[in-house]
Order: C-alpha cells, then structure tokens, then sequence
C-alpha cells in the first residue's frame, strides 16, 4: 500500500490513485464497516422520514419558523445518510473505482453539501431557541416563518456552492497541487477552508447553546428562589430544566461525533499519514452518520408537539391493525352463522 502513495508535495492524478485511498485491507473490516455504515444509515433514514412526516403532515408544526429548521435538519441527515452510504460502501466495501473524477467529485460534494447543511441547521435551531429565550417577546416579530425560509435558502445555496467547489475546478488534478492523503482529488488548501467553515458553524453552535443554557440556567435560580409562585412560572421553568438537560446531550453527541473526524483531518494537512490512521478515518467516518441518527432523537422526538403526533400515529396504526385483524374473523363469523341457518 505505501508504494502506492505519492509525496504530499506531488500531484495523485495518476490512473491507479483511486485504489491508494481503499485502506480496508482484511474482508474483517470491509465486513465490520459495512455493517456499521448499513446499520446506521437505514436507522438514519427512518428515523428522520418519520420526523420530516410527522412535520409536515401537521397544520401546526410546518408553520412554525423552529419545526422548518428541524425539517431541514432532518432532510439535511436523510440525504447525507443515503449519498453517504451508497458512495462509502461502494468505494471502501466493494472497491469499485470503475468511475470517472468528476462522478467521484459530485459524490463528494452530495455528501458534504448534506453534512455542512446538517450542521448549518443546527445552527439556526440554535440560533432559534437563543432568540426565543433571550428576546421572548420579540420573537415572533424577528423570526418570521418567511425569513426561516429565507435563511434555509441561503444555508443550502452557500453549502452546495462551498461543497461542489472541487467539481467547479479547485481540486488538485487542474491545479496541480499538493493532494489531500485522505480524499482523492480533493487539495489540500480546499480542504483547509472546507474544516475552518466547520470548525465557525461548531463554534457558533457551542456558543449560543452556552448562552441559552446560561440563560436557562439564570430562570431556573431565579424559580426556585420563589417557590411561591406557581402556574405558569414553574411550568416555563420545567420546560427550561428540560431545555438544558437537552443541550447537554446535544454538545455531548456532536462533539463526541465530530471531533476524531475533524481532528483526522486537520492533522493530516500539517503530516503524514500512516496506514493505521488512515483506516482510523475510515471508521471514525461512520460517527458522522450515528450523529445524523441521533439528532431526530435528541431535537425532535424530545419536542412535546412532535411526541404528541407520534403517538397519534401509532394509535391510527393500531387502529388499523385491529381492524385489518377483526375483519376475517367477523367476517368467517357471518358466513357460519348464514351455513347454520
């Protein structure tokens, strides 16, 4: 495998470069990543069908500016799990490399174009609730479901235009630059903007979460030096105590999902890379779809509105079950009591 590996300093456009990146050597981890990648992208994809269902088929829920950003959230991890999947298996898996660089490049650009607006989507949901809490009684006012509308649009023109930049021509075969040692084609100096685009949403997305959770956090001292009052006060308070705890595991799940891709990365624009680590990435790669399944968890079936919906769901399928299930019997029980009579 290693002479196969070109100096970072060189150009990989060479017609053998696709197979220098296949790094799964033994069928134990073609098998195990499979598996992974399999598991999580279908646990993925039902997961956030259901939740883009369970918006969009209600009146109340798909009008309201914070239920769009989850949907985008949820089309955003549908679409990175489908493209995500398909592309890594077939790549990693299967070893098929029968393709041309540009059908590779709109691969890579479908899946970064979803992941980027993933995370983009969270940080409008952040964006969101740090508006909802700081300035409740201007919140309608500034978030406006035209203007959710308006920033979904811009969130996935700008990461479309950001992912497809090395189809659009900035990769390292037509500029014969230095290559990354993780993705084919892809330059170094790309990739290098591509991880500061990511690294400004997860900052943003720590910090306003930090100041929601701060604010939250305010209310709830703020309670329970007045046990006195009740009502309202100490139901918006539950609902704060709950808002927190769900942050919490939001930071703790993205970070935990991110951080050994993202540190993979950055580490390899400044050395190089061993076979090892390079296989680490591969793996570690597949937390980005267990965050994508997580997230319709952690954002919407924590959401009462949306909970509430799917328990309506379920009980209209029961229904139908019972139904489908009562139907031959009463049905066989007819036909017995005609033969009786």
């Amino acid at each position: 495998m290693d002479t196969c590996r070109i100096p970072a300093n060189t150009s990989k456009c060479s017609g053998n470069t696709m197979e220098c990146f296949m790094v799964l050597s033994t069928l134990a981890q073609k098998i195990s990543i499979g598996i992974l990648c399999v598991l999580f992208g279908t646990m993925c994809v039902l997961e956030n069908s259901l939740v883009l269902y369970l918006i969009f088929s209600s009146p109340g829920t798909r009008k309201k500016p914070s239920y769009l950003f989850i949907g985008s959230l949820a089309l955003a991890d549908t679409l990175a799990s489908i493209i995500f999947v398909c592309s890594f298996v077939n790549f990693h898996v299967f070893n098929k490399v029968g393709f041309s660089k540009e059908v590779f490049l709109l691969q890579l650009g479908g899946v970064n174009t979803c992941f980027s607006a993933s995370l983009s989507s969270l940080l409008l949901t952040a964006l969101d609730r740090y508006i909802s809490i700081s300035r409740p009684s201007e919140y309608k006012l500034l978030m406006t479901r035209r203007r959710a509308w308006t920033a979904l649009a811009v969130l996935w023109v700008t990461c479309a235009t950001i992912a497809f930049l090395p189809l659009l021509g900035w990769n390292c075969c037509v500029l014969d630059s230095a290559c990354s040692e993780l993705f084919p084609f892809v330059d170094d100096n790309y990739l290098s903007g591509w991880l500061c685009f990511i690294v400004v949403l997860l900052g943003c997305i720590v910090y306003a979460y930090a100041h929601v959770l701060w604010r939250a956090r305010q209310h709830v001292a703020y309670m329970e030096k007045h046990q006195a009052q009740a009502g309202k006060q100490n139901t918006r308070m539950r609902m704060d105590v709950m808002l927190a705890k769900t942050l919490v595991m939001v930071l703790a799940v993205l970070m935990l999902c991110w951080s050994p891709v993202l540190v993979l990365m950055i580490y390899s624009i400044f050395a190089r890379l061993s076979n090892h680590l390079r296989k680490v990435f591969a793996f570690c790669s597949t937390l980005c779809l267990l965050n994508s399944m997580v997230n319709p968890i952690i954002y919407a079936l924590r959401s009462k509105e949306l909970f509430c919906s799917l328990r309506r769901v379920l009980s209209h399928f029961r229904r139908q079950l019972k139904v489908a299930e009562e139907s031959p019997e009463a049905e066989s029980t007819h036909k017995s009591s005609v033969i009786e009579t």
